[in-house]
This record gives C-alpha cells, sequence and structure tokens, in this order.
C-alpha cells in the first residue's frame, strides 16, 4: 500500500502534468516556448555529450594504455550516435523512439559497467568490476539528460535506472565469473568480521553499496526533476506574460505596450477623463456584403482594417474595438496626452488617405472600391473594466463617445469624409491642422438638443 505522504507527491506530479499540457495546448506562446526550449536544450546536450564523451576517452587511455581500451573506444562512438540520435527525434510530448533511445543510453551503460571487456585478460572475478568505481559515468547522462529533457522525462530516468542497475547487479551476482579460492582466503582473513569480508570479498557484488548507488541516482533525479518542474512553472508564467504583452498590442500602440506591462497601475480602473474619440466606418457596406461574395468582403474588409489599425497605432491611438465594418479608437487612453486632438485628426486623415491608396490598388485588380467616413470628438469619457469575472473588456463610455458616433453617421448628409467637432479642432495648435477643412456651424446631431460647431474635410 503506498504511503498517504507518497501518494500525495504523485498526485501532484501528476496534476502538474495535465496542467502544463492543458497550458501548451491553450497558449500558442507557451507551445512554442517549450519546442524552442526542448530544441536548444538538445542541441547543447548533444555538444556537450560529444565533449563529454571524447574526454572520457581520453582519461580511459591514460587509465588503461592498451589495445583492449579500443572496446571501450567504440562504445563511446555508440553514446555519441544516441546522443544524436536523439537530438534528430527530439519533439514536445511524449515519444516512443525518445523513450527508447533513453532507455538504450541506460542500458548500453549499465552493460559497459557491468560486462568486463572481451579483450582484456580476465584474471579477476567479475564481481570485481565493482571495484573500479565507474558508476559516475550514470551522473554524466542524467546531468545532460536535465539539459534536453521534461521534468517527467528526468523522473522516469530515475525509476528506470534503478530497474535496469538492479537487473545488470543480478546478472553478475549470478552469472559472472568467480574466484573460489580467493574467495576462501577472504572468508578465513576475516572469519571474525563478517561485514568486512562481505566488503572485500572478490567474488561480492556488495549489494548494500550497489542499493546504494539506486537510491541516490533516484534521489539526484528526483531534485533535478522537482528543479526542472519549477523552471516549466517559470516558464508557463512567462508565456502567459507574452500572450497578454501580445494582447496588449492588439489594442495599443507597440510604443505604449511595454510602459503599460511595466506599469503598476490599474488600467482597467474606473475612471472619468477627457479622450478624444474616434468613429470609422465603410459607406454602404451593407449593400456591398449583399452583392459581393463573402471572400471578397472579408478581403475588402481586412485591407481596411488593416488601415484602421495602422493609422490608430501611427498616430498613439487606442484601438477600443471593431464594430463590423467599423472601428472605434481613442486618442488618451490609457494616459492623457496635450497632442490628443492632434493625433485624433491625424488619425481621420491617414484613415481617409489610407483608403484611397487601397481603392487604387483594388481598381487594379478588378475588385469593388469602398467610401470611408469618420466622426471625431474630444469630450468627457468613464474608463474602466467592464463585464464578468469570466470575461472582462476594458471600455470607453459616455457622451464623447455617443457624440463622436453622430458625427460619423453626418458624415452622408454632409457628403464628406471627416466630420471633427470644435471641440477637437479648438484644441489643435495654429498651422497644425492638416486638410481641408471648413467650418460648419450649428450642427444638430441625432439625440442630441443643442448643435454644435463641426469642421468638415
Amino acid at each position: 500500500m503506498v504511503p498517504t505522504g507518497l501518494a500525495d507527491i504523485f498526485r501532484g506530479l501528476r496534476s502538474r502534468r495535465v496542467e502544463e499540457e492543458q497550458a501548451a495546448r491553450q497558449n500558442p506562446f507557451l507551445a512554442e516556448a517549450f519546442l524552442k526550449e526542448k530544441l536548444e536544450g538538445q542541441r547543447i546536450a548533444a555538444w556537450a555529450r560529444t565533449g563529454a564523451l571524447l574526454a572520457s576517452g581520453v582519461l580511459i587511455t591514460f587509465q588503461n594504455a592498451s589495445w583492449s581500451v579500443l572496446y571501450f573506444h567504440g562504445l563511446l562512438l555508440v553514446f555519441i550516435a544516441l546522443g544524436w540520435a536523439q537530438l534528430r527525434y527530439a519533439t514536445v510530448g511524449q515519444s516512443r523512439i525518445e523513450l527508447a533511445l533513453i532507455l538504450a543510453d541506460l542500458a548500453l551503460l549499465a552493460v559497459t559497467l557491468t560486462v568486463p571487456n572481451p579483450f582484456a585478460p580476465r584474471d579477476f572475478p567479475t564481481a570485481m568490476i565493482f571495484r573500479f568505481e565507474n558508476f559516475p559515468y550514470f551522473f554524466i547522462i542524467l546531468a545532460l539528460a536535465t539539459l534536453a529533457y521534461s521534468w517527467r522525462t528526468v523522473l522516469t530516468m530515475g525509476v528506470a535506472f534503478a530497474a535496469i542497475w538492479f537487473l545488470a547487479v543480478l546478472g553478475v551476482a549470478l552469472l559472472g565469473t568467480t574466484d573460489r579460492q580467493l574467495g576462501a582466503y577472504v572468508t578465513a582473513a576475516f572469519a571474525a568480521i563478517p561485514a568486512m569480508r562481505d566488503l572485500v570479498d572478490p567474488n561480492s557484488v556488495v549489494w548494500p553499496i550497489r542499493i546504494q548507488e539506486m537510491v541516490i541516482f533516484f534521489l539526484v533525479s528526483a531534485i533535478l526533476a522537482l528543479r526542472g518542474q519549477r523552471s516549466n512553472a517559470l516558464l508557463i508564467r512567462q508565456a502567459g506574460i507574452a500572450a497578454e504583452r501580445a494582447n496588449l498590442s492588439r489594442y495599443f500602440p507597440p510604443s505604449l505596450v511595454d510602459q503599460l506591462a511595466s506599469s503598476n497601475s490599474d488600467i482597467g480602473a474606473v475612471r472619468s477623463q477627457d479622450v478624444a474619440v474616434l468613429f470609422a466606418d465603410i459607406v454602404g457596406f451593407t449593400q456591398l456584403a449583399e452583392r459581393e461574395s463573402p471572400e471578397t468582403v472579408m478581403r475588402l474588409l481586412r485591407r481596411c482594417h488593416s488601415v484602421f489599425e495602422q493609422a490608430i497605432f501611427s498616430n498613439g491611438g487606442t484601438l477600443d474595438k471593431y464594430l463590423g465594418d467599423g472601428v472605434m479608437a481613442t486618442f488618451g487612453t490609457p494616459e492623457v496626452s496635450p497632442a490628443d486632438c492632434a493625433n485624433a485628426l491625424a488619425a481621420a486623415g491617414d484613415i481617409v488617405a489610407g483608403v484611397e491608396a487601397a481603392n487604387a490598388e483594388l481598381a487594379a485588380a478588378g475588385s469593388p472600391q469602398v467610401r470611408i467616413s469618420v466622426g471625431v470628438h474630444f469630450g468627457p469619457a468613464i474608463l474602466g473594466n467592464i463585464g464578468s469575472k469570466r470575461r472582462l473588456e476594458f471600455a470607453t463610455l459616455g457622451d464623447a463617445v455617443n457624440v463622436a458616433s453622430r458625427l460619423e453617421a453626418a458624415t452622408r448628409d454632409l457628403s464628406c469624409h471627416i466630420v471633427a467637432s470644435d471641440a477637437v479642432v479648438s484644441r489643435v495648435a495654429d498651422g497644425a491642422l492638416k486638410g481641408d477643412f471648413r467650418r460648419v456651424p450649428k450642427l444638430s446631431l441625432r439625440g442630441r438638443a443643442a448643435p454644435i460647431d463641426v469642421w468638415v474635410a
């Protein structure tokens, strides 16, 4: 029966594995990070393994300067080939080929350390091979594995090693050669000290020490696996941050994303402030969607959205939301700037110019052209997160938003592309107003009792 504490550990490890797999499926940034980390680690491990094994080849040559050492050099070449094979089949997730290569590593090393060199003269019992203290070579394989494999694989290696090493030692104990006469001498010499006799008996595999090796190797692999799991948790958090930054970049200009990501303030806190609001819309989109194919409609829509995004972000605006064939943007969120009104008008001009350039491309391709309308207003608005706990959305609400929407709709009656309120234009420095604007006083807007002065272009 598994102890409760140990069972809790295994359940916790399984839970972390499931969490990592779910996070990788849901977050493309995390999946990409896992793959990049795995392949980079595998490349480093392959080169490090090659260097370490070549160094080992030089070391054993000094330890045993004879032709029989070429047997071990041949085995080292096999180990190097296994390392590059693991790089060749490296992948994220479960892989039977990778697992087979890892088990081949452990099994081959166990054979190398327990089966005597067939080309060397064997004048001692097989169990004497354990006296050469070659076991630390297993730790080289384990250390290299931490560079390339997940914490789950490292932990699996610890368990697999215990089984492989037990079988290797058992094979030596049951099938290895012995020297009965030498064993009898040791028994007679240490008859009064049985514990000492077992340690120095050349025919004994010294099971207590072999068991100790298994336990220590497993504990080290478990500790390294725990360290790997903590690294994965950090990678998951970093990938989450990357996803949040990518989400921010959908709404804010790239220059502002870094500032928002590093800010300690809550941009979603409800507050009231003056902002410049811009609405842009494709005129007659409903009729266009009726007569054109879905592929054509989506191609036109994406082209216009690209123009909107470029114009808004290049002028320091925030893309508040897409509204089907239109867009709403704000200037002065999340931080107010003296240039907000000038930036909003510049974005309006860039949208009109961008759509005109797109129309030229569409005409050359034989596609229908579109007409754009833009409304801009400046005034008080309410900013903050709206929605439920399951889905929050940063929104801008209030009179400034309503007026800007009405101004965009007024372009149809005024036969123009841009309608900007006097509240916006009056805050732009002389000479900074670009485009051929003319003033239209006392424009009545639907839903508002008092008319306002506007500028059209």
